[in-house]
């Protein structure tokens, strides 16, 4: 089977064979050819739909939020924060029309639930669905074999704990479903849905402080996320590695008075998977290493296998850096960069937001700013709701 050429295939499909990439290969340079990692070198994994930040609040704040106080929505970037919440049980539902500016029919839902067991532990759960839109199959005659939908899912099931005042950990479990295919045959085989299994640790630590004279409080926080097992499209080999990524960074509150607050966040993200080599015409590596290696080694040999060496590294790190401000607890504007090195993808964007809190009831809203000409992620909405129920514990 075959789908349509490039007049007649659906916008979807143009987003899975550039962004889901389901083949992963080095490039192929010429002998001599210097490797200082100045070329482009994106680094491929299965479901990359993962590392898309789901709510309003962080996507508004440039996608930072890894230590910033808590809210419904922590499990999406931190679960571990879910054990400071303050209410004894609530949820969350976000939901983005992604891609916009370049194809109709993408979108990322999200909904999130938790409920703290007593003053030191909480449970949450959540569910990650990504519609990849419509595509026309057609058989190698041109024969119409009708409309198939791809689509993606995470399931989440969380546990965080609190010790003390200051400090939490937190562990998720996540089961994943890909189905990119609908049973299309590549090299000779036929294709079937991908499912694997990984798990998310991460920690929160929050202490209050005065900073030039003004009430703060200084947060930290880490997840690494998508530790788990490969993911495969094929019956036989095949195996992608899936998207495990370390997300670190800091956040400082300043109260400034009874009715104003601001926060300032940074993050650094860096994937966990192997970088793929400089290989000649040949197929042999001539610069970086072998990536068909075990989750483990792909996890700790990502800090130094960029056929670069140690700048192509460097470049490997994304940061996020956000603010909000909070009028009244009823109110907030938010702002916010994201940069990512152009060998590595080169998303560079602003982003803007605003919350509105009315007892149980909040309402977030993000935008994504870009150069339309530059990035398909131009234009991006993000929109979440989130509800809070009992009295404060």
């Amino acid at each position: 089977m075959n789908l349509k050429y490039l007049r007649a295939i659906t916008p979807g499909f143009l987003f899975l064979t550039t962004f889901l990439s389901v083949s992963v290969k080095g490039q192929v340079v010429q002998p001599g050819t210097q490797t200082n990692g100045s070329q482009s070198n994106n680094i491929r994994t299965a479901v990359p739909f993962l590392l898309i930040s789901p709510d309003a609040r962080s996507g508004s704040m440039g996608d930072a939020g890894v230590a910033v106080l808590p809210d419904a929505n922590a499990m999406g970037i931190n679960p571990s924060k879910l054990a400071f919440l303050e209410k004894p049980y609530g949820f969350a539902a976000s939901y983005s029309p992604w891609l916009k500016s370049l194809v109709p029919d993408i979108n990322l839902a999200y909904i999130s639930g938790f409920y703290k067991l007593d003053e030191a532990s909480t449970l949450g759960a959540s569910l990650r669905y990504f519609s990849l839109g419509q595509i026309q199959l057609t058989d190698l005659f041109m024969q119409d074999l009708g409309i198939y939908s791809p689509n993606e899912f995470a399931l989440d099931a969380t546990y965080a704990r609190r010790f003390g005042e200051e400090f939490s950990l937190g562990t998720t479990a996540r089961y994943i479903y890909s189905n990119l295919t609908s049973g299309q045959f590549s090299a000779g085989q036929q294709t079937k849905a991908g499912t694997a299994f990984a798990l998310d640790v991460s920690a929160f630590y929050k202490t209050p402080t005065v900073l030039f004279g003004k009430d703060a409080i200084i947060s930290a926080g880490a997840n690494f996320s998508n530790i788990g097992t490969k993911m495969s499209y094929l019956e036989t080999g095949g195996e992608q590695f899936l998207p495990t990524n370390m997300k670190i960074g800091g956040a400082t509150t300043f109260i400034i008075d009874d009715y104003s607050q601001f926060t300032f966040a940074l993050d650094f993200n860096k994937l966990l998977v192997p970088t793929q080599p400089i290989r000649n015409s040949n197929g042999d590596i001539i610069a970086g290493k072998d990536p068909d290696r075990s989750v483990p080694s792909g996890i700790f040999g990502s800090f130094s296998d960029a056929p670069g060496g140690f700048s192509e590294e460097v470049k490997e790190v994304s940061i996020g850096a956000g603010a909000e401000y909070w009028y009244n607890q009823q109110f907030a504007l938010r702002a916010g960069y994201f940069y990512e090195a152009p060998q590595k993808g080169d998303r560079r964007y602003f982003t803007l937001g605003a919350g509105l809190k009315y007892n149980v009831f909040n309402i977030d809203f993000a935008y994504l700013l870009a150069n339309p000409q530059k990035s398909p992620l131009a234009n991006t909405l993000r929109f979440s709701l989130l509800f809070n129920f009992g009295d404060t514990r």
